[in-house]
């Protein structure tokens, strides 16, 4: 691919998000009882490709139980709220009442409280207990600190996540984590990430991860592009780490799950994420609407609280449904925000694709009218597609 120039020396890629392409349609279509949406990772096979994100918003021990029974599974922060205090609700109904303009530093405040190492542990056998498959994310710091407690609640799959996360993390003030020798060392599949690049992606999945989170700032409450400037829009990145899954599993035969993180608000999202290269997906924001939501209205990121730099912001939502009807439907919106993965499912047999892995072989191409295309009635009313 060609690079255009920025200016003298400096050249650039051109990268593409989703509302950039478009699938294309195959010469044959199929039922959509048909298609298998069906998704593995290590061990654990499940109903839906999809991962709900580890924001304290989004993913209580109880939602987290809730997304594992209708097919997927929640991931639960091991640093938020449900780990700090043993009386989480009552944080989450402070959090809900704050005003915008002291929102930040309020959550500063209390997430300054340290974490409780018993809480991991109580935590993860909450999940357990219910019979779902228990997942959980810490940061690449507080991965080894966290251990003990973490393997004591008998977790069955472990997120190692961060903005970005590095196979060759270098410090001088502090030991960094050997991921290699951390994720060999374990009994448990380990997930990586984030990273938006095809040798960033490589090097981790060097580690022995099960899978790698693909996504740097686009989330809806992330602020992460706008403070640091960093950034790959979603479908280049996707199929930038999909290229390196291909280099790893020719030099070791092993494949390692590619997850889209973030930037996905329709069905039709989630559909351009898995043709252009991901297994699955992780979503935060179509989750924090449901009426289950532990943020109460309200929707954060990982970062939003950092105590000198935060990287998000606490966003409102709108209750659009239940967790069951934002994932499996009936829907009773036409923007595409209900029913995901109806939409999923739909999407694939339209294409005449079977299964997650045959779907995506499907083309794409650049579509920049796509979203505005014969679509002046809904853009001017904010209906549909104009919303």
């Amino acid at each position: 691919m060609s690079d255009i120039e920025i200016g003298f020396g400096k050249s650039g890629r051109r990268a593409y998000g989703f509302d950039d392409i478009a699938i294309i349609p195959s010469r044959r279509t199929r039922d959509p009882e048909d298609v298998d949406i069906t998704w593995q990772i290590d061990a654990y096979r499940f109903d839906l490709p999809l991962m709900a994100a580890a924001m304290d918003g989004v993913v209580s021990p109880a939602t987290a139980i809730a997304v594992g029974r209708l097919g997927g599974v929640g991931v639960l922060n091991l640093e938020g709220i449900w780990t700090r205090y043993a009386d989480a609700d009552a944080v989450l109904d402070e959090i809900a009442s704050l005003p915008p303009e002291k929102a930040t530093r309020r959550m500063q405040e209390l997430y300054a409280e340290p974490v409780k190492p018993e809480l991991i542990t109580r935590r993860i056998a909450e999940i357990n207990d219910s019979g779902v498959v228990s997942c959980a994310s810490v940061t690449p710091q507080r991965t080894e600190a966290y251990l003990e407690h973490i393997l004591a609640g008998e977790l069955d799959i472990l997120v190692v996540q961060g903005t970005v996360v590095s196979a060759e993390h270098v410090s001088t003030t502090v030991e960094p984590l050997d991921l290699k020798a951390f994720v060999r060392s374990l009994d448990i599949p380990v997930i990586l990430g984030g990273c938006a690049t095809y040798k960033a992606a490589l090097h981790l999945m060097r580690t022995g991860a099960a899978g790698v989170l693909v996504g740097v700032g686009p989330g809806q409450a992330c602020t992460t592009r706008g403070v640091l400037g960093l950034g790959v829009p979603q479908a280049t990145a996707i199929a930038d780490v999909r290229a390196a899954r291909m280099r790893h599993l020719d030099e070791t035969g092993v494949y390692c799950q590619v997850i889209a993180d973030g930037g996905m608000a329709t069905g039709g999202d989630v559909a351009k994420a898995i043709v252009c290269g991901a297994d699955a997906v992780m979503i935060g924001s179509p989750l924090a609407a449901a009426a289950e939501a532990p943020g109460r209205g309200h929707h954060w990121g990982m970062a939003t609280f950092h105590p000198t730099l935060p990287r998000g912001a606490r966003v409102e939502t709108t209750v659009r449904g239940t967790l069951k009807e934002i994932l499996l439907g009936p829907a009773n919106e036409n923007d595409g925000r209900m029913n995901l993965f109806g939409a999923l499912r739909s999407s694939m047999a339209t294409c005449g694709y079977v299964d997650i892995k045959e779907f995506q072989k499907a083309e794409v191409m650049v579509a920049p009218a796509l979203q505005t295309e014969g679509k002046s009635l809904q853009r001017s009313q904010g209906v549909g597609m104009g919303r």
